[in-house]
């Protein structure tokens, strides 16, 4: 299975938010669609037809928790 699968089944089961890499995620929004705009430490992802926008940011390499949910929810 590839990184960025095994990375949507992380996400999409919702049982390890505290151990998704930063990175991969980034990768998996990528893949989704999303769009990628960074500013500073703060990537922000758009995609059209999703009302949210995804701002995140790395804390210590991974993703914050609840922005793996926000990932999630989108």
């Amino acid at each position: 299975m590839g990184t960025v699968k095994k990375c949507l089944a992380k996400v999409m089961a919702g049982t390890s938010d505290t151990n998704i890499r930063f990175e991969q995620l980034c990768q998996l929004l990528t893949k989704l669609g999303f769009e990628k705009h960074t500013k500073g430490s703060h990537y922000i992802f758009s995609k059209e037809g999703v009302e949210e926008i995804l701002n995140i940011q790395p804390k210590r390499g991974k993703g914050k928790v609840y922005q793996v949910k926000q990932v999630r929810e989108a």
